[in-house]
């Protein structure tokens, strides 16, 4: 690649729901510079991944058997400080938004703005 290429930017998807991680996959890769690292169906599997792939950001879903978002963030970032996480949740309020901020978190956001992620991504990605 040479240097006046963009940098694509590598995103983990981690969600319990199989077809939201396909919608996800999709919405991200129709876009040129964006691309997925890998899946996750759970915060162990996450961390897993971002051991051995160390995308660039992190889509996190909250409510997952085992762990939840908040806690696969904390763990997450107790190894990677500067790793980039954004929350997509249906369960988005007041507390949860708290609580995802105080885990380092940078942005949350709705399961109803899916669409809005290529452009989010890009945004916390450029911001990091």
């Amino acid at each position: 690649m040479s240097s006046s290429e963009p940098t694509k930017i590598g995103t983990l998807i981690v969600d319990d729901q199989t077809d939201l991680r396909l919608l996800l996959r999709m919405i991200i890769e129709r876009n040129d510079d964006l691309f997925v690292t890998g899946e996750a169906a759970s915060g162990l599997e996450a961390i897993e991944h971002v051991a051995n792939e160390q995308p660039r950001v992190i889509i996190l879903d909250m409510m997952m058997p085992g762990m939840n978002g908040v806690e696969t963030a904390t763990a997450i970032r107790a190894e990677r400080p500067d790793q980039v996480i954004i929350l997509c949740t249906a369960y988005l309020d007041a507390d949860v938004i708290e609580r995802a901020l105080a885990a380092g978190i940078v942005e949350c956001v709705g399961k109803n703005q899916l669409w809005s992620l290529p452009q989010l991504i890009r945004d916390v990605a450029g911001a990091a």
